[in-house]
C-alpha cells in the first residue's frame, strides 16, 4: 500500500483557512500546526505545485503595486472532496514519535543518577513553558478567532496538546521520585 502523503492534506487543509500564499501558511504552520505537524518551506511550495498539477487547487498570479507578484491559491471542488475523502478514511496507523528524552532515559543507567534528575527536572520545565504556550495560545483563539468554523477544531486539537503536556509534566515528577 502506497504511504499516504500527508503534507498534501495539511496544505490542502491550511486552503481551507484564510491561507491564500505559501508564506501564508508557513505563517500559520509556525504560530499553529506546527506544534503537531512539521512542514518546511521546502515542502510547501512542491507540494502546492503538485495539488494545482492534480486540479486540486487553482493559481492566480496577483500584482502587488511595488512588490513582486505574489501567487494565491484556491482550493478547487475536486481538492475539497480530496480533503473530506482523507478525513473520513481511517488511520492507516498509530503514529510512534522519536523522543530523545526517552531515548536518553533508557540508556541512563550509564549515568550518575544525579545527572538523570537534572536531565528529566530540566525536561520537565521546558514541558511547563510549552504548556503555558498552549495556553496563550487558546487565549488568543478564545479572544480573535472564536467566531471562525474552524476555532473549536482548532480547541479540540490544542485541548489534545495540553493534556498530553500536563500528563508528561505529571511522569517527570513520577519518575523524579522514583529516581530518588
Amino acid at each position: 500500500m502506497a504511504k499516504t502523503n500527508h503534507t498534501k492534506y495539511a496544505i490542502l487543509g491550511l486552503l481551507t483557512t484564510s491561507c491564500r500564499t505559501g508564506y501564508q501558511m508557513k505563517q500559520m504552520m509556525d504560530t499553529s500546526l506546527n506544534h503537531f505537524w512539521k512542514i518546511s518551506y521546502g515542502q510547501i511550495y512542491p507540494t502546492l505545485k503538485q495539488i494545482v498539477e492534480e486540479g486540486l487547487a487553482t493559481v492566480q498570479d496577483t500584482t502587488q503595486d511595488g512588490k513582486p507578484d505574489i501567487k494565491e491559491y484556491y482550493l478547487t471542488t475536486k481538492g475539497e472532496e480530496e480533503l473530506r475523502n482523507w478525513l473520513s478514511s481511517p488511520l492507516e496507523t498509530i503514529p510512534v514519535a522519536k523522543n530523545e528524552v526517552l531515548l536518553k532515559l533508557f540508556f541512563s543507567r550509564h549515568q550518575n543518577k544525579a545527572e538523570t534528575i537534572e536531565f528529566i527536572s530540566h525536561y520537565q520545565k521546558i514541558l511547563q513553558e510549552r504548556l503555558r504556550t498552549y495556553e496563550e495560545i487558546e487565549q488568543l483563539i478564545q479572544i480573535h478567532s472564536i467566531d471562525k468554523a474552524d476555532a473549536k477544531y482548532w480547541l479540540f486539537t490544542l485541548d489534545y496538546g495540553k493534556r498530553i503536556t500536563k500528563a508528561e509534566i505529571e511522569w517527570c515528577h513520577a519518575t523524579i521520585e522514583k529516581l530518588n
